[in-house]
């Protein structure tokens, strides 16, 4: 975990009230994350700490980005990715009540930047993403034009009906 050094903030160490930085996101911080959803990217961070009292505001803009895999064809794709996020961190124990804080234990007072910045990104991608039309795997598009559940229901309905459910038939028609 060593490559992931770089996103860890000294709390304790910041000397001006407001602290710049930026970090460039690729397929090894993912690897090493060793998440499921997003494998491989190229993305640029950027944000900043402004240090008040009792508290730190943490901005930070995420840009690039990620392939994963189409819902269609099971492709890799690439999805663009433009986010945002603020929190408040503040020191102290245990688990805060509210969703947009986080405490860091004030003898550590160390703020690991990682996991934020990935959440960031995972929640940037859209629940569905498919290629553009025409993009996705022929092949695949085919076989799934084959047993599409339309197709299917056009050629049953060129077919005899089974005479045991004639009357049910008749009963939802009648309705």
């Amino acid at each position: 975990m060593s490559s992931l050094e770089c996103y860890k903030i000294d709390l304790k160490g910041l000397t001006e009230a407001e602290t710049a930085f930026e970090w460039d996101v690729d397929d090894a911080f993912f690897s090493t994350l060793d998440t499921t959803e997003v494998q491989q990217g190229s993305l640029h961070v950027s944000g900043s700490i402004r240090k008040a009292s009792g508290f730190f505001e943490l901005l930070f803009h995420v840009s690039g980005t990620v392939s994963i895999a189409c819902d269609r064809c099971l492709d890799l794709m690439d999805q663009p990715i433009e986010a945002g996020n603020s929190l408040v961190v503040k020191f102290g124990s245990g688990n805060p009540s509210e969703d947009d804080v986080i405490v860091v234990d004030e003898n550590e007072g160390i703020l690991d930047c990682a996991w934020l910045v990935y959440e960031t990104i995972a929640l940037a991608i859209p629940i569905q993403h498919v290629h553009a039309p025409g993009k996705c795997n022929p092949a695949m598009t085919h076989v799934l034009e084959e047993l599409s559940a339309d197709r299917s229901g056009d050629e049953e309905s060129s077919q005899a009906v089974d005479p045991r459910w004639e009357a049910l038939l008749k009963v939802k028609s009648d309705f």
